[in-house]
């Protein structure tokens, strides 16, 4: 079975940045559509954004479009979700997770039942 980890969280300042990573650690992501996703205390988990297998075709919620820019290398094998211009509401552990897909240009959707392997979590805090 897939197994995501992810890296990357830690403590912002408002209007700051952060860079997460997401990569498995027994097999390549390159089969799989990746997503992240987050989960505030006290609220249920929501998409952030997702991104297809070549990279082509990215998806966000609409709070994050425009602030928030998922991204992957196929060669390392990686998936990064960039975070700018970070608030307090952005307080959250970020998960990522994958599904498989034979289509290049699959995204998956913003919603968990669209993905089957998930990662631990990184923890997200935006504070000054």
């Amino acid at each position: 079975q897939l197994q995501l980890v992810e890296s990357g969280g830690g403590l912002a300042q408002p209007g700051g940045s952060l860079r997460l990573s997401c990569s498995a650690s027994r097999f390549t992501l390159n089969a799989y559509a990746v997503g992240w996703f987050r989960q505030a205390p006290g609220k249920e988990r929501e998409g952030v954004a997702c991104i297809s297998r070549s990279g082509a075709h990215t998806m966000y919620a609409d709070s994050m479009e425009g602030r928030f820019i998922i991204s992957r290398d196929n060669v390392q094998g990686t998936v990064w979700l960039q975070m700018n211009n970070l608030t307090p509401e952005d307080t959250a552990v970020y998960y990522c997770a994958a599904v498989r897909s034979l289509s290049l240009e699959y995204t998956g959707e913003l919603h968990t039942l669209a993905f089957d392997s998930w990662g631990q979590g990184t923890k997200v805090t935006v504070s000054s």
